[in-house]
């Protein structure tokens, strides 16, 4: 049987027969965003600017590489941005969590694991934001918390939202779920600080992920490559990320003839899944080569990607930065 979303990118019998089930999805989301917005039900005021980072679609459309390119970008103001993260498919039986250099993927996450990773920022991971927040601010002096994710989670207030949209997939077929990808309807795209298109024009608010180098995986004191070493070569391909494609297609622009391997997002690998039976190179995104740690690999490598903004997104970004 197909996965569900395969549907979502079309109009087809299987969207149309769960639509009564998708305006439901959206009644509910709606009301239970104006109760919110109401004061009807609480929500929690952190006393520090909060900066959520999020979309309106289930699935990655580059909200990792941004929150690392936004504390990247406060820690070079001066200040001390924390981080806090659901941690999606997180093994630990006790939250909140705080990561550190010994704290798994498998503990919390791969995207909390990535983000302190790139960053040595202070990374809080659970369910409650309110929780994750306190325990940021109770140990370490941070003046700015960064949400991966919770755009849709109205009991913390926040100062400043930053939707991202897939310029590619975009929002599939335009209805909720479970008919389509939508969390909240389009809509919601008018009431946020900055909508970035990933993968967009330069006539647009976007970004590019640009890959320069890759590093070996599980090496010590061993020598970054530049990618374009592997161009004309066959190599493997790993992708356990939202959208696999974006990955693969990234590597095939840069010459790099690739055989690919799709799983799904937050996969959990164990070595016989990245080892094949061949002497070719293995190429992986950064999300995936963190749930690696304590493999024995030889030729496998990792494609850290930074992201590159138009000149309206740049300016646009530095005016809402320095309003923080």
């Amino acid at each position: 049987m197909k996965r569900l979303d395969y549907y979502w990118n079309s109009l087809n019998f299987v969207s149309f027969i769960l639509l009564p089930l998708s305006w439901f999805f959206c009644f509910i989301s709606k009301l239970r965003a104006g109760l919110y917005r109401s004061g009807f039900l609480k929500s929690f005021k952190a006393p520090v600017p909060v900066v959520v980072v999020g979309n309106v679609t289930v699935g990655g459309t580059g909200k990792t590489p941004l929150i690392i390119e936004l504390v990247k970008r406060f820690q070079a103001m001066g200040k001390n941005p924390g981080v806090i993260s659901r941690g999606y498919a997180g093994a630990s039986s006790v939250w909140p969590q705080l990561v550190d250099e010994k704290t798994s993927a498998e503990q919390v996450g791969d995207e909390p694991k990535l983000i302190h990773k790139r960053t040595a920022c202070p990374v809080a991971v659970g369910p409650n934001r309110q929780q994750d927040i306190e325990l940021l601010l109770k140990k370490y002096s941070c003046d700015v918390i960064l949400s991966d994710d919770g755009l849709q989670h109205y009991a913390l207030q926040r100062d400043l939202e930053i939707i991202v949209v897939d310029a590619q997939r975009k929002f599939g077929n335009g209805f909720c779920l479970p008919a389509g990808p939508l969390r909240e309807r389009v809509s919601r795209l008018q009431h946020v600080d900055m909508v970035l298109w990933n993968g967009g024009d330069d006539k647009q608010l976007s970004f590019k992920l640009q890959p320069q180098f890759c590093l070996p995986i599980n090496k010590t004191n061993a020598h970054k490559k530049l990618l374009t070493e592997f161009e004309g070569k066959i190599v493997h391909a790993i992708a356990g990320i939202g959208n696999p494609p974006r990955f693969f297609n990234m590597l095939h622009r840069l010459g790099i003839q690739v055989i690919e391997h799709e799983f799904s997002d937050h996969a959990s690998y164990t070595q016989s899944d990245v080892i094949f039976d061949d002497d070719l190179p293995v190429l992986m995104t950064e999300k995936d080569a963190v749930k690696c740690d304590g493999f024995e690999l030889t030729d496998h490598w990792s494609v850290p990607v930074d992201i590159q903004f138009s000149e309206l997104a740049e300016e646009k970004l530095q005016q809402l930065l320095k309003s923080i």
